[in-house]
């Protein structure tokens, strides 16, 4: 748990700007007084990463690079969902081809967040499966609000996980844990994933987590950057040469699988799931 004088570093209300609210669907603000940039995701209703939802947070990532801020908060403009995962509207009865576009592009978005020296924290105000997990994970800090659910979940819809998406699971996970939850397809609860040490703080709110979220990238307020950076990617350097290496491969595979009859099967009856659920 962080110092509770950290929390000071960012007051609410504290005067903030928008950077870029040029893509629909997320939106980038820096605090003034911290310096820190708050990107956030906004494809109702659960930010189900679509093709366009993947580019828009490549490109927000490379902006708040670009703009020199502090650090990088993660959320959600929805109120109890972090985001949903990929969409599986984009994956269900299309074509190779698209399956390979929609893979790539989430391959482009994890080594853009796994893979930036900034600093970086996931305020998770909601749900968080599959895809959400993968960026809440890629981040170094993840303060979520209870009651929620998170975790990877792939295996119940006959996906199998890649290595390099396993990463940020067995980066915060002892290496028994992470097996077990990937391979049962587990979803933790809050309060399961903070013990577990999933999650790193328990927040009541969203501003409450933004602000924990941002408490953590001041503890880097006296280092050096550069230093900080490197050491942060010296950490990470061997996951991103793996993932490199088998980039072209991983693409091939999974839309190979998810282009198979089984998976299609499954997809369609999760999606006929959600429609019957929604009739009621």
């Amino acid at each position: 748990m962080l110092h509770s004088n950290l929390l000071r570093l960012v007051a609410r209300g504290s005067p903030s700007r928008i950077m870029s609210t040029a893509t629909k669907l997320t939106t980038v603000e820096v605090n003034d007084k911290t310096g820190i940039a708050t990107l956030t995701m906004n494809r109702p209703p659960v930010n189900s990463q679509n093709v366009q939802l993947l580019l828009d947070l490549q490109a927000s990532i490379s902006e708040i690079e670009n703009n020199k801020s502090r650090g990088l908060i993660l959320t959600s403009a929805h109120s109890n969902v972090f985001s949903a995962g990929l969409d599986i509207f984009e994956m269900y009865n299309t074509d190779v081809e698209r399956l390979r576009t929609v893979w790539t592009e989430l391959q482009n978005v994890w080594i853009a967040l796994y893979g930036t020296s900034l600093p970086t924290a996931a305020a998770i105000n909601g749900h968080a499966p599959a895809g959400g997990c993968l960026l809440a994970t890629a981040c170094e800090y993840r303060v979520m609000r209870p009651n929620f659910l998170i975790g990877l979940n792939e295996a119940q819809l006959g996906i199998i996980a890649p290595k390099w998406l396993m990463s940020g699971f067995t980066n915060v996970l002892p290496k028994r844990v992470a097996e077990r939850a990937l391979t049962q397809g587990r979803m933790f609860t809050t309060q399961e994933a903070f013990e577990a040490g999933l999650v790193d703080e328990i927040a009541s709110s969203k501003e409450e987590a933004v602000e924990k979220c941002a408490a953590f990238i001041g503890t880097f307020a006296k280092v050096n950057p550069l230093a900080r950076g490197l050491t942060k990617l010296q950490f990470r350097a061997d996951n991103i040469k793996e993932f490199e290496k088998i980039r072209e491969k991983d693409v091939a595979d999974f839309a190979a699988l998810a282009s198979s009859p089984e998976v299609q099967k499954v997809m369609g009856t999760y999606l006929e799931n959600l429609k019957n659920k929604g009739k009621k």
